[in-house]
C-alpha cells in the first residue's frame, strides 16, 4: 500500500487554503496587523486523534511562525473537553488558518474514531476490516490514512493497483474464467479479486485462480459454506449490507476480510472548537 507522503499532505493543504482564502481573508483585516494571540483547540467529544500533520501544514502555510504545541499524540484516545493543542502568533493568521486546520482534524479524527469503534466490535475474531473507494474526492489518501490510524485496513487505493472484477466486468468479458485470464495477461502480478453472488460463482472463481473472492450479500450460512468450500485456498472477503448489528456475526463465519463503505462514506466529523485566549 503506497505510503502517505509529505507531498500528499501539502497538496491537500494548498487546495484547502486556495478555496477558503481565495483573493484574501477580508474579515481578518479588521484585526490590527500587529496583534498577537494564543489559540486553544479542544474536542467536545471522545474520539481518536488523527490529522496532526495536516494541521501543522496549514498553520505553516499561512504563517511559518505558527507552530502548534500538541497535548496528544497521533492515534491517541482523546476525552471530551480536553485540549488538543495550543498555538501562538499573529491573530490574523490564526483566524485565517482556523477553518482549514479544523476541517482536516475533525474529518480525519472522525474517520479514525469510527474505524476504532468498528474494529472494537470484531476484536478477537482475526478478521480484518477494509475500507472502500467511497471517499471524499481529493482526500482519499488522507481518509485511508485515518482508517489505518483507527485500527482498520485499506482495500485497494484506486483502480490502478488491484483488479476487482464485478458483475458488469464479468458480463462484458464473457464469464469469470475469461475475466481472470485476461487480468493475468493485462497486468501480471497485480492481485485479482472477483465479486461473486452465489456459491456456484465462488467455485468458478476458485477454479479460475483468483487471489481473493468478495462474497456479495451472502447470508451468514452461505458465508460459512464458502469458508468450508475454499478451505484457505484463497482469501474471502464479505461485503454488502453489513452493519454494526451484524458485523460480529459476519466476522465469526471465518471470512478473512470484511469491507465496509461506511468507514469513510458515512463519517461524522468530530466536534472541535478553537478559541483565542488573549
Amino acid at each position: 500500500m503506497p505510503a502517505l507522503t509529505d507531498t500528499d499532505i501539502q497538496d491537500n493543504v494548498r487546495a484547502a487554503l486556495a478555496e477558503d482564502i481565495g483573493s484574501g481573508d477580508i474579515t481578518a483585516t479588521l484585526i490590527p496587523a500587529s496583534a498577537t494571540a494564543t489559540a486553544r483547540v479542544i474536542t467536545r467529544e471522545n474520539g481518536i486523534l488523527c490529522g496532526r500533520a495536516w494541521v501543522d501544514a496549514v498553520f505553516a502555510a499561512v504563517d511559518p511562525s505558527l507552530r502548534p504545541e500538541w497535548a496528544a499524540a497521533e492515534g491517541d484516545r482523546i476525552a471530551a473537553d480536553s485540549t488538543l493543542f495550543t498555538v501562538r502568533g499573529p491573530a490574523r493568521a490564526l483566524l485565517t488558518a482556523e477553518r482549514s486546520a479544523l476541517n482536516f482534524l475533525q474529518l480525519l479524527s472522525g474517520t479514525a474514531t469510527r474505524c476504532h469503534h468498528y474494529a472494537s466490535l470484531v476484536a478477537g475474531t482475526g478478521v480484518r476490516l477494509l475500507d472502500t473507494r467511497k471517499t471524499i474526492p481529493g482526500l482519499r489518501n488522507a481518509q485511508k490514512y485515518a482508517v489505518r490510524c483507527g485500527g482498520c485496513h485499506n482495500h485497494r487505493m484506486g483502480l490502478y493497483d488491484a483488479f476487482l472484477i464485478k458483475e458488469n466486468h464479468i458480463s462484458a468479458c464473457g464469464g469469470i474464467a475469461a475475466a481472470v485470464r485476461e487480468a493475468r495477461s493485462v497486468a501480471p502480478g497485480k492481485p485479482v479479486e472477483v465479486e461473486v453472488e452465489s456459491l456456484d460463482e465462488l467455485q468458478q472463481a476458485l477454479s479460475a485462480g483468483a487471489d481473493r473472492v468478495m462474497l456479495d450479500n451472502f447470508s451468514l450460512q452461505d458465508m460459512r459454506d464458502a469458508v468450508a468450500v475454499v478451505a484457505r485456498r484463497l482469501e474471502l472477503e464479505a461485503s454488502g449490507n453489513i452493519t454494526e448489528a451484524n458485523l460480529r456475526s459476519v466476522a465469526e463465519t471465518g471470512v478473512d476480510f470484511i469491507s465496509i463503505g461506511a468507514l469513510t462514506k458515512d463519517t461524522r466529523a468530530l466536534d472541535l472548537s478553537m478559541r483565542l485566549l488573549d
